[in-house]
């Protein structure tokens, strides 16, 4: 399949339509401005009400009648843009594919080579967030505001999270045998100023080491104008040079045999670098908060939990943001890290980072086309493969004409073989703006040694959001696996008697827009989609596992001291107390309830809209797929108002040979 690499068939089409979106840019800009600047965010409010002689106020009573002025000027320009653009539309491809060539020993063609389908399996991590990039005026009725500032950023921290050096962390202890949940967090090795890593005090053992870049690295072509950066990882640098931590427990414990780092999945890489022109109040960290992977006491924010209770934390691994002079309500902080329960198969956990190794990321609202293409640049220093700007405009096969497109947008390390997308035709008042839908990738993630490709499917999907309207989102999760199945069937290759692909995974992701808990999404949560895919989290209809967590956040809250850095909301959430306080929870429909009143009386841990699911069946005969890790991650704090989730699964392979 040809992958578009470009939104129109043809340069004429091109030009037309970069002459019509230059005659409207002006006046969807200078109206976005407008009505940004009537909707401030509670990070405005507070700075306001502390100051008042703040300048935002000021430049908003200045500049209003300046834009207005302008608006109205541009309104005919406007007029004619969106007569040319208007049409052009339905020559438009639903995606652009990118791809940044790379051949370091990270790239796609050298990741095919590492797993033939034998040997104890392959492990591939997959992660989906939400990330609230809508127009600044739109943003801001989540309570998140400028846009182009935060893609950059996001894009950053992402980069800088999955870039990391995987570290496996072992509790020596007669109790506790399990990976300590900071091995799939993993750490940053601290470094002294002369790029030096410093021995961890107290009774924590490096038996290996790897020299590690905090600030996610330059991109390739910074590094060949200025040369390569001391402290930054050879070339060819794998899991193998991995660092294994070991913490001491009671005497005479005995320590669990160490797995071989090299199985624990692909090679480390620096991303590209660079900082954001415009800050949001989270955008710029002191040393001590996790978001800036470079300061140590984030590398050993993990170690300081698991070793609190012995009184060997010698800080509070999250400092404080001095952006923030106002004080919230005290929250009482968890004192260690949730470690993987008896019953359960796979560790879990609340991480301040995004995994390292990350292979695959679905993100959703991703609608602003200028900050997708800023959030595409900051993850090429990653992921090789990236598709953008995702859906379709005006009046293409959907009911309603369309404004904005999907805000689907995925990467990935591994190469992409067929793409397609498909328009949810029921959404409905605002829903019914932008193109949502669901995009249904290939990729190839390996070949045995019969030159067999070995696959996976991955779908990334955003469902209808008003919360009324159930019925709209069970057509869509129809809709969902019926694509589904059409794709797989139409791209497959392959026949039972002449298997030319291997599937190794099938995995859905994305925001859903319902929980397993609220009564009030009874008619989702028995989709038979939960009968052909399995939800990590989930015990049935109506029931989560106990380590299980919401994943929207309470917009009210979004910028209070306590949760307003990756490590702060880390610690917010391991605690019932904290995310009582910072989770959203189901609103009632009974008059007078709020949502602070009603929290005591819901059961679960807040809404968890937010979704990784994987199939067991549908596989080549001789594979299984099987959790290793789960975790729900604190990175984009301040950023968005939804926590990524990300999933580590293994793909198991048979004795003999597929």
């Amino acid at each position: 399949m040809v992958l578009y690499t470009a939104p129109f068939p043809n340069s004429c089409l091109s030009a037309l339509h970069a002459v019509s979106w230059a005659l409207l840019f002006p006046c969807y800009w200078l109206a976005d401005r407008l009505v940004a600047s009537f909707i401030p965010t509670t990070y405005e409010k507070r700075q306001r009400a502390d100051d008042p002689c703040y300048l935002q106020l000021l430049c908003t009573v200045l500049f209003t009648p300046i834009y207005l002025a302008l608006l109205v000027a541009s309104l005919p320009f406007a007029f004619v843009g969106f007569l040319l653009w208007s049409p052009l539309q339905s020559a438009r491809r639903p995606y652009i594919y990118s791809r940044l060539e790379d051949q370091g020993s990270a790239s796609g063609a050298a990741l095919l080579s590492e797993w033939k389908g034998t040997g104890p399996g392959k492990s591939f991590c997959f992660a989906t967030a939400n990330l609230c990039l809508l127009p600044d005026s739109l943003a801001r009725l989540n309570n998140v505001f400028n846009t182009q500032a935060r893609a950059r950023e996001i894009g950053q921290r992402i980069r800088n999270g999955a870039s990391r050096p995987q570290i496996k962390i072992y509790i020596d202890s007669p109790t506790n045998t399990s990976i300590s949940a900071a091995s799939f967090s993993s750490l940053v090795s601290p470094q002294g100023s002369d790029g030096v890593a410093r021995a961890v005090p107290g009774s924590i053992k490096r038996t290996a080491s790897v020299e590690y870049k905090g600030d996610g690295g330059r991109h390739p072509s910074e590094e060949a104008a200025n040369g390569p950066a001391s402290g930054d990882p050879a070339e060819g640098v794998g899991l193998e040079d991995a660092c294994i931590v070991r913490i001491g427990g009671e005497e005479g414990g005995r320590p669990p045999e160490a797995d071989d780092p090299a199985a624990a999945g692909g090679q480390t890489r620096n991303g590209a670098g660079g900082s954001p022109q415009g800050q949001t109040p989270n955008h710029s960290q002191r040393d001590g908060d996790s978001g800036s992977l470079g300061s140590p006491s984030a590398s050993r924010e993990s170690l300081v939990k698991t070793r609190a209770a012995d009184g060997g934390g010698s800080g509070e691994p999250g400092a404080t943001n001095s952006k923030f002079p106002y004080k919230a309500s005290g929250v009482k902080r968890a004192a260690a890290r949730r470690r993987r329960h008896p019953d359960e198969a796979f560790d879990h956990e609340v991480s301040a980072f995004f995994p390292a190794n990350l292979d695959f990321l679905c993100l959703q609202e991703v609608f602003d086309k200028r900050a997708a293409a800023k959030l595409k640049d900051q993850l090429h220093g990653y992921f090789e493969y990236i598709l953008y700007d995702v859906g379709v405009y005006g009046c293409q096969g959907c009911c309603s004409f369309k404004f904005l497109n999907s805000g689907l947008f995925f990467a990935s390390r591994y190469p992409i073989m067929d793409v397609a997308y498909h328009c949810y035709p029921n959404g409905r008042r605002s829903d019914g703006l932008a193109s949502k839908g669901a995009l249904f990738l290939k990729v190839q993630v390996g070949s045995t040694p019969q030159d067999q490709r070995i696959v996976g499917y991955i779908s990334c999907t955003h469902l209808h959001a008003l919360p009324e309207d159930s019925a709209i989102r069970c057509e869509q999760l129809d809709l969902l696996q019926d694509w589904l199945a059409d794709f797989r069937k139409s791209t497959s290759s392959s026949s039972t008697a002449n298997p030319e692909e291997l599937v190794a995974f099938d995995v859905i992701c994305g925001d859903l827009n319902f929980d397993n808990c609220s009564s009030d999404d009874k008619l989702e949560q028995q989709h038979s989609l939960f009968t052909h895919y399995k939800d990590p989290c989930r015990l049935g209809p109506g029931e989560e596992k106990s380590w299980a967590i919401g994943t929207l956040l309470d917009t009210d809250n979004l910028y209070d001291e306590e949760v307003c850095t990756p490590d702060n909301l880390q610690k917010v959430l391991e605690s019932e107390e904290g995310r009582r306080e910072y989770l959203a929870f189901p609103t009632s429909k009974s008059p007078g309830a709020g949502q602070k009143g009603r929290k005591d009386l819901l059961k679960g841990n807040g809404r968890r809209i937010d979704y990784i699911l994987y199939a067991e069946e549908g596989l080549w005969p001789d594979w299984k797929a099987e959790v290793e890790e789960f975790s729900f991650i604190t990175q984009l704090s301040g950023l968005t108002d939804h926590l990524p989730v990300a999933m580590r699964l293994m793909v198991s392979a048979g004795e003999e040979e597929a």
